[in-house]
């Protein structure tokens, strides 16, 4: 079964936005089933534009702002 988009719900969504680009901490149930945790990062272009990047290493400070989005996430799931 290919993934469909209609069926992908998102329940909770925020973001730390800095300097370098922004990370994103978000809750989606798929097609109604268990809700699971997303944390997406997109760094910025030098147009200024964002663009999706791989989350890899994370510094302290991009850890401990994204701390409590992901507590507040995990009361949504």
């Amino acid at each position: 079964m290919p993934y469909d988009a209609s069926l992908d719900k998102e329940v909770f969504s925020k973001s730390h936005e800095n300097d370098d680009g922004k990370i994103t901490v978000s809750v989606h149930s798929y097609n109604n089933g268990p809700k699971k945790l997303q944390i997406v990062r997109e760094n910025r272009d030098p147009e200024g534009g964002l663009r999706f990047a791989k989350l890899g290493r994370m510094t302290k400070d991009e850890v401990l702002a994204i701390l409590p989005l992901v507590q507040e996430a995990s009361t949504n799931m």
